[in-house]
């Protein structure tokens, strides 16, 4: 904990604090870091040696359950000021269950829940877990919206999206099953020229991305790069509002499960709420942050 708190008093740009539970192209396995990868700057960074792959364990060793993982929480949140939350992939509605209702008592709680779907990709994962194991993102998500929507106390946690959600569409469907916000990565990492070689873990991936090797990352030029990163933001965000506007509503938050129609090719069609069986209200920011959603989106409208 001591390293942490210096960590967070050195470095201002550390926002919040998320603890990895489990990962959507690999989860039930932890991490490794071959140890080609590590580099001077990389071991004094993680506090590692040099001499061996760093492995990170597929279990955290300071809770073992949802009570002590709010603890911890908790413990995080007092020492560093900072916002405390969660990432893991769906299986068990158990774990859950049990979170939201220990969240529904009071005093204790995450301040944003991400979560990641079976289809998140890595080079590294074990194929037959990116493959097989984990729900899919808008059914893992669904089920654990439903879950703290049910408990009284989604409006109090911030969602995340993550899991091929890089496109306006995927990304509309997301805010419509109620997150907050979205995680990009495979898609920004094609802008900037990853071929999905799946070479990450062996330090010889051919663009340059994912490697530490001193003639590989000259592929990676950050000015041609960044330019063409922003790009891509830019134009994600812009047809995200495009098709927002289509759905009546200034801002992609704003758009429910009632507002998407899912149609099976044999002429039969339902909601995103039909098909989930989310109740009215599922997924939806409370009437004081739609408020001021739409006077941002108002204000932004605004000439100079």
């Amino acid at each position: 904990m001591s390293r942490l708190v210096d960590t967070v008093s050195r470095i201002p740009h550390i926002r919040a604090v998320e603890i990895k539970l489990s990962q959507g192209a690999k989860p039930g396995v932890g991490g490794l870091l071959p140890r080609a990868k590590i580099s001077e700057e990389i071991a004094a960074i993680r506090g590692i040696d040099r001499d061996r792959d760093c492995v990170s364990p597929a279990a955290h060793t300071a809770f073992s359950d949802a009570d002590n993982l709010l603890d911890f929480v908790e413990a995080i949140a007092s020492e560093t000021g900072l916002p405390v939350g969660i990432k893991s992939a769906v299986g068990d509605s158990d774990f859950w269950l049990e979170l939201s209702a220990l969240m529904a008592r009071g005093g204790r709680g995450v301040d944003f829940i991400t979560i990641d779907g079976g289809e998140g990709g890595t080079g590294a994962g074990p194929l037959v877990f990116t493959d097989h194991v984990a729900l899919p993102f808008k059914v893992g998500f669904s089920r654990v919206q439903k879950i703290f929507h049910e408990a009284g106390v989604s409006d109090r946690v911030v969602f995340i999206g993550s899991g091929k959600l890089g496109f306006p569409e995927a990304a509309l469907f997301a805010f419509a099953l109620g997150a907050d916000l979205i995680n990009v990565g495979r898609e920004a990492l094609l802008s900037i020229g990853c071929i999905q070689a799946q070479r990450c873990h062996t330090n010889h991936c051919p663009t340059g991305i994912a490697t530490q090797h001193p003639w590989l990352v000259r592929g990676v030029d950050p000015q041609l790069k960044a330019a063409r990163l922003a790009n891509y933001v830019l134009t994600l965000r812009k047809e995200l509002l495009a098709l927002s506007r289509a759905c009546g509503v200034p801002h992609p938050a704003l758009v429910t499960a009632r507002d998407l129609e899912l149609l099976d090719g044999r002429y039969g069609s339902k909601t995103v709420a039909e098909l989930f069986g989310l109740e009215p209200g599922t997924g939806i920011p409370a009437d004081v942050d739609v408020a001021a959603i739409r006077q941002l989106m108002d204000d932004l409208r605004k000439p100079a």
